[in-house]
């Protein structure tokens, strides 16, 4: 089945372009459009897209409020932030109200395209790059911690250990291979965790495992 997007920019000639785009492609179909944050989520509790394409810098409810309350709903979209503002902040308040990924306006065709079949996967657009000067930014510990942070209580040892390989930027296959044990006891382990600390995704994890001190920016 064709995955369906809502683009939300309060630019119509990026809207415009945006659809060009993504109509281009077999397996990708536009439902709708929304100039602001309020509009996009009002349209995606009538539409219900599988993507939803969420600018940062829209007048009203911009586009990190709109996250927060597009995936509060129950059964919501992957979003992806798209946007031609990369400060640091920006990047990390997205990543915080559960976007699934962030790219940058100036991105190639098939990057745009190729992010949005990941996120609709289920999986996390984590840009190496980005993500980790967004990270060490801002959410710096003196030193990693000693013992587990009382906000992950709800974890046993293992769990606590993978989020710490998560943090790393660790992927499941690596996860499973440096504990000893099968990708699917891995994913498992990963599935128990996003549920325990209410996480949306992968990208929340990686935040949690700094701002709880696991690890400290530069541990590999």
């Amino acid at each position: 089945m064709a995955i369906s997007v809502l683009i939300a920019d309060d630019e119509a000639i990026v809207r415009d372009g945006l659809r060009t785009i993504l109509d281009l492609e077999n397996d990708m179909t536009v439902v709708g459009e929304a100039a602001d944050g309020a509009q996009a989520v009002a349209a995606i509790r009538e539409l219900r897209p599988d993507v939803a394409l969420v600018d940062i810098r829209m007048p009203g409810l911009d586009g990190i409020e709109a996250t927060r309350q597009i995936v509060r709903a129950p059964n919501p979209p992957r979003v992806l932030v798209l946007t031609t503002f990369d400060r640091n902040e920006y990047v990390y308040e997205a990543m915080k109200a559960g976007a699934s990924g962030f790219l940058l306006k100036d991105v190639r065709r098939h990057q745009l395209t190729d992010a949005i079949r990941t996120v609709a996967r289920g999986e996390t657009l984590l840009a190496p790059t980005i993500t980790r000067r967004l990270i060490e930014e801002f959410c710096t510990r003196p030193s990693p911690a000693t013992t587990t942070p009382p906000e992950l209580a709800a974890l046993t040892p293992r769990e606590v250990e993978v989020l710490t390989l998560i943090g790393r930027g660790r992927s499941n296959a690596d996860i499973a291979a440096e504990l000893v044990v099968a990708e699917t006891t891995a994913k498992t382990h990963v599935a128990h965790i996003l549920a325990k600390l209410s996480l949306s995704d992968r990208a929340q994890a990686v935040i949690a495992a700094y701002e709880t001190g696991l690890i400290r920016p530069g541990m590999r």
